[in-house]
């Protein structure tokens, strides 16, 4: 390992900016060599009288309310985008030009056209620079075994899929509009949020999709707002239901809402082809359920079924070491497994996904599916 320190920045530091704070202070629990050195040098927050709370929180060097003070520092090495949607370009933007290594929330902005602005200026940035989305669900035990078995071709031809992520989190009418329901600020609704994540679960286990129809429904029309408290016109989507063709002719189903009332963070993924099936669901993530015709029937049964391939906490070495490989596995383990694996891109030692440009191709799909839902028609990809 390099002997260099590398100095991270991150900007935001609401739910997802301590999430990806947790990371840094977890990754050497979890792994026994870290994949560089790295140090939490400053963090850049929106109201003065919240930065001593997240400096001392997160065990940063300093805070800020003024992002150019991350960017200007020489020691800071890598920047964190935690901001509302609205907020990516210009910050990525800034990043690039400034020669950061940048890792991102999802989605990566609030547009396809921001997301290529954001891409051009990587082009015309350092090539040094490593990039990654946090779309950390690649990065669960049981979705990565059931990415292997996909590569060695374990299911034959793929005829169907199904795949869902299902919250409840604005079923309640009386929820306040905050920015992930603000259209300004967030862009568009549950199919950016959540639909970004099961969208690029399809892309990552049966490949790019090439056509795409998709409905939107928004069940409250009107909502108090969170900073106003007026009653506003909410014009984001509460529920997405896509239909995705794959360029090897499978058809399959994607939806993603937040007024599933009864779930939680229910993230469920089904896929069926000619020589057997598999599924999972990440409100149970220990395992990856598999069928294989290849199993021999009879009256009885015999050995045919869906089998439990038990996953759990059993991430490849470096990893997998703390608590123990047969611990079950949890939301947050799977952002550390994401951000080692962009640490490791950094230092060389493994490709980064999805980049920015990867994520700059999955928004397209996603604002395609929205001209799908205001036109009423099939999208080419």
């Amino acid at each position: 390992m390099s002997e260099k320190t590398y100095g991270v920045g991150v900007v935001g530091y609401g739910f997802m900016g301590k999430t990806h704070t947790f990371g840094y202070h977890a990754i050497p629990f979890f792994y026994k060599e870290l994949p560089i050195n790295f140090a939490l040098k400053g963090v850049c927050v929106r109201r003065p009288e919240t930065i001593d709370a997240a400096v001392k929180e997160g065990k940063f060097e300093f805070g800020t309310t003024n992002f150019q003070d991350l960017l200007d520092r020489d020691d800071i090495h890598i920047i964190h985008v935690c901001t509302p949607n609205n907020l990516h370009r210009d910050q990525v933007i800034q990043a690039a030009e400034a020669g950061k290594h940048i890792y991102c929330d999802k989605p990566l902005g609030s547009s396809y056209a921001e997301c290529q602005d954001m891409v051009a200026a990587l082009v015309n940035s350092s090539p040094d620079i490593v990039t990654q989305v946090a779309l950390q669900y690649r990065f669960y035990p049981c979705t990565m075994r059931a990415k292997e078995l996909m590569d060695e071709g374990f299911l034959g031809k793929i005829y169907s899929f199904r795949a869902s992520y299902l919250h409840a989190s604005s079923a309640d009418p009386n929820k306040p509009l905050k920015w992930k329901l603000d259209k300004e600020k967030g862009g568009g609704g549950v199919l950016y949020d959540l639909g970004s994540h099961v969208l690029d679960l399809i892309n990552f286990l049966l490949g790019e999709p090439t056509r795409i129809f998709c409905e939107t429904h928004t069940a409250v029309a009107e909502r108090k707002h969170a900073e106003t408290g007026e009653l506003t016109k909410v014009e984001t989507d509460d529920l997405a239901l896509m239909l995705v063709r794959t360029a090897d002719g499978a058809l399959g189903s994607v939806e993603a809402t937040k007024i599933a009332t009864g779930t939680n963070d229910e993230l469920r993924v089904e896929i069926h082809g000619e020589k057997g099936a598999m599924r999972f669901n990440l409100m149970d993530p220990n395992w990856l359920e598999v069928f294989d015709v290849r199993d021999k029937s009879g009256p009885l049964g015999g050995d045919r079924g869906f089998k439990k391939i038990e996953t759990v906490s059993r991430y490849p070495e470096p990893g997998g070491l703390f608590p123990a490989p047969a611990c079950n596995i949890g939301w947050l383990r799977s952002h550390v497994a994401c951000l080692h694996n962009f640490l490791s891109a950094v230092g060389g030692k493994e490709e980064a996904h999805l980049t920015i440009p990867g994520a700059a191709e999955l928004q397209r799909q996603l604002d395609a599916a929205y001209t799908s839902a205001e036109t009423g028609t099939w999208q080419e990809l």
